[in-house]
């Protein structure tokens, strides 16, 4: 095949109206809203305080990516709800009482936890409170607790652990929401 014929032929593939292009494409909102409001997520979970992660990371990730103007919901013709349905916590890596012969017999202590969350997002148009869009997302991460490695420590700081906590669960949420943003905005 002659070089013409090839450099036609790929002309031709490449304006075929196949949704996949090469570059950057447009992303936009279904429907192409330009205007979105996000209410603070709903939680089903008995994690206090984690709705301002997820509805946070949502509303800096449009911020970024400028695809809608987050607005109030009064003015908006779209509505991102979301809620976080599930919050498991797992103990992984417990330690052998044989390990630590200074602590009692009956202590167990866990080298890392795993926590896995999932949440729903319902993209819903206000006019006739129909569903545009939805999703379900799930994550997990691993964060290690408190150590403890003294005879004399005896216990775990509580503070440390919830802190440490709440910082991998805004981590997961920063991570579940840019996927749940590019899903939404997926241009395909």
């Amino acid at each position: 095949m002659s070089r013409p014929a090839v450099f036609l032929a790929l002309i031709v593939f490449l304006n075929s109206g196949c949704a996949y292009r090469f570059g950057l494409s447009e992303r936009t909102l279904p429907g192409g809203y330009t205007q979105i409001a996000i209410p603070i997520f709903k939680n089903r979970t008995s994690e206090v305080g984690i709705e301002p992660a997820f509805t946070n990371a949502l509303i800096r990730r449009f911020g970024r990516s400028k695809v809608a103007r987050v607005t109030d919901l009064e003015s908006a013709p779209v509505v991102l709800e979301g809620t976080i349905v599930a919050l498991k916590t797992r103990g992984d890596s417990p330690v052998n009482n044989r390990e630590i012969t200074t602590l009692p017999s009956d202590t167990v202590l866990m080298r890392q936890y795993r926590l896995e969350v999932t949440s729903e997002i319902i993209l819903r148009r206000k006019s006739d409170d129909r569903v545009i869009w939805q999703g379900s997302f799930t994550n997990e991460e691993v964060y290690s607790p408190p150590r403890i490695g003294t005879a004399v420590v005896n216990s775990a700081n509580a503070t440390y652990n919830q802190s440490a906590r709440m910082e991998f669960l805004s981590r997961l949420a920063d991570d579940m929401m840019a996927e749940a943003h590019d899903q939404i905005t997926d241009d395909f």
